[in-house]
């Protein structure tokens, strides 16, 4: 009887034991797909499932989003230049049941199929083009590989170039090419520059002296106004003399003995110098009859007063 009973709860304890077995827990980024008799069943979301051990079986398939490295690798580029690309891709399951039976090995499948496309997306650039364009690479293979993972419940996310290195005598080459472009653009900016200050320079030279030529201007109108203006208060002055002497000799009336008289002085002061020619004016007739009339005059005084004096 002890047999039996120790029996029964051995029994027990192991369908305890069993019973426990069959509880799974299954986290919030999980999902559980669940197989009876290796047929699926459903799938459940996060918790804890019990499935029935023997018979049911759960596996879990993470929903997080993941990255798959990409191997490095030898590329041809159109222009036959070999470079080294590698890359990254982040991708997240979107259905559990076709992440699960559609592909055996996804990561292996994934970076082939990575691995494939990307030799045909380098191969169709040239050098130049593969280096500057990253982001074009990105998107083509990113659109590829989102088509070619659909029927396995996965969807990429993102794809990122790391690197793409040329072979060492290339970038040796790029960098010499750089170099001189860099020096080319030094020289030409140089150019530029000294172009800009001799035309500066010049404008400078040019404002300059046209400032000053006008400054020059300036001053001698200046001067001719005031030469002028000094001209014409001297012949205005000059000509205010001659009407207050011409009216002085017209109001004293004089006679031709007294002009004859001033004329002689004039001469004679005209003579007093140095000056070896003298000019007379050509109507000395009326003058000249004036001379010979104060001349006896002169001669009937001293005739006059001789008598007188006996």
């Amino acid at each position: 009887m002890e047999a039996v009973v120790v029996l029964f709860a051995i029994l027990a304890l192991a369908l305890i034991l069993i019973a426990a077995a069959g509880f799974k827990v299954v986290r919030p980024y999980q999902k559980g797909l669940i197989e009876f008799l290796g047929r699926y069943e459903n799938t459940v979301d996060s918790g804890l499932r019990w499935v029935m051990p023997f018979v049911k079986r759960i596996t879990k398939v993470d929903m997080r989003e993941q990255v798959v490295d990409v191997p490095p690798q030898d590329v041809i580029t159109k222009d036959n230049v070999v470079v080294t690309v590698d890359a990254v891709i982040y991708h997240e399951a979107t259905d559990p049941v076709k992440l699960q039976y559609n592909v055996g090995n996804f990561i292996l499948a994934v970076t082939k199929l990575a691995q494939t496309n990307l030799r045909n997306v380098v191969g169709d650039l040239d050098l130049d083009s593969a280096l500057t364009s990253r982001e074009v690479i990105n998107t083509k293979l990113r659109q590829i590989l989102d088509d070619a993972t659909d029927k396995w419940g996965v969807r990429v996310v993102r794809v990122e170039i790391q690197r793409i290195e040329p072979p060492v005598d290339v970038t040796d080459a790029m960098h010499r090419q750089m170099k001189a472009e860099r020096d080319r653009r030094a020289a030409v900016t140089e150019a530029e520059g000294d172009k800009r200050a001799a035309i500066l320079k010049a404008e400078g030279v040019k404002e300059s002296q046209v400032l000053e030529a006008d400054g020059r201007a300036e001053a001698i109108k200046r001067v001719a106004d005031a030469e002028k203006y000094q001209k014409l208060t001297v012949a205005e002055g000059e000509g205010q003399a001659i009407e207050r002497v011409f009216a002085a000799i017209h109001n004293g009336d004089p006679t031709p003995d007294l002009i004859a008289i001033r004329y002689l002085e004039t001469l004679q002061g005209v003579a007093d110098g140095q000056a070896t020619k003298i000019f007379l004016p050509l109507d000395t007739s009326g003058v000249l009859g004036s001379v010979a009339a104060i001349g006896e005059m002169f001669n009937e005084a001293q005739n006059g007063s001789e008598p007188s004096s006996n």
